[in-house]
């Protein structure tokens, strides 16, 4: 083969890099000698992602179940890897924040599209008893979720909309996550007790998310939007990827989950307890929890009836099984 000029330059580049890392280019020559060339199923791990299906039954579409669980989390660290870039950078400016901000949303608007999946997927029958086998683990358990939340908004945002005026921007992150508006959607609604699912939560994750909401203090998305310029923060289409973050994750996502809860456990007489106990008709519908990232950026009339046509628009004629 002909040493042509711009293999010479590229072999030059190559030792300057393994030079500068004390490491000898002829021995990397012979490993790329030697190596496999890349596949994609090797690539990928594709044998090993579809051993990660594992149903607890022998209904078949506990499988539909499981792997849309799985690509929801794939999706959520994807998000979370933008948020952590995005409160990273030290050098904001207002092309950098939308193009990252817009791929979180990107990602939420495909599985918010994706949903029909989980709500008219699966046969009903077989959803009510395979998830039997399932208590008392719940979506409700999404770690990497409440990771995006914690990412998105000022601590105190997160906290019950009744207990709120107790805390301010001071307040630590430990006194307010005791307060905060999940908890309330993991209590037996017959007893008003903690459920299983919450007490298992709180026990593999609460450390963490007080620590994640310290260090998310100066690096959440408003505290991002903060950081720009004057020009850039009256930006108005800054301003609108942070209002359709605040619609994706705070009522059109939630809503996907309620149409679905309607669809598999709703009934004429008396609602089925989701999988834990979880109270999934105060929880989910966004009215209830007025959970708002940026309320600065709402009128006091769009706060005030917040998720209500969105949810009006959406459930419209949507019939609750017989």
């Amino acid at each position: 083969m002909e040493i042509t000029p711009e293999l010479e330059k590229k072999l030059d580049l190559l030792q300057e890099k393994y030079s500068g890392l004390g490491q000898d280019l002829m021995s990397y020559l012979d490993g790329l000698l030697y190596a496999d060339v890349t596949t994609y199923w090797d690539y990928i791990e594709l044998d090993t992602l579809l051993s990660l299906q594992k149903p607890k039954t022998r209904f078949p579409d506990e499988v539909v179940f499981i792997m849309y669980h799985q690509i929801t989390e794939l999706y959520f660290k994807l998000s979370l890897r933008e948020f952590k870039q995005i409160g990273e950078k030290t050098d904001i400016d207002k092309t950098f924040f939308i193009e990252r901000v817009t791929r979180i949303n990107r990602y939420f608007e495909a599985l918010i599209k994706s949903f029909e999946i989980m709500i008219e997927g699966m046969e009903r029958d077989q959803f009510l008893k395979f998830r039997m086998a399932l208590l008392p683990a719940s979506g409700f358990q999404s770690g990497q979720y409440r990771e995006i939340e914690i990412w998105s908004t000022n601590f105190i945002n997160l906290v019950a909309k009744d207990q709120r005026l107790n805390f301010n921007a001071s307040s630590s992150i430990k006194e307010m996550i005791e307060h905060i508006y999940w908890k309330e959607g993991a209590t037996e609604v017959s007893t008003g007790n903690k459920t299983l699912t919450l007490t298992q939560f709180e026990e593999k994750y609460m450390d963490s998310f007080i620590e994640l909401g310290e260090a998310c203090k100066k690096q959440n998305l408003w505290q991002v939007y903060l950081r720009l310029n004057k020009d850039d923060k009256e930006d108005q289409t800054v301003k609108a990827v942070l209002r359709t973050n605040d619609i994706n994750v705070n009522v059109n996502w939630p809503l996907a989950h309620y149409k679905s809860a309607v669809r598999y456990l709703a009934r004429d007489t008396e609602d089925v307890a989701a999988t834990g106990g979880t109270n999934w008709q105060k929880y989910l519908p966004p009215r209830f929890q007025k959970r708002i990232f940026y309320p600065e950026l709402w009128s006091s009339e769009e706060i005030e009836n917040w998720g209500k046509g969105w949810v009006e628009e959406t459930i419209r004629g949507f019939k609750k099984p017989l």
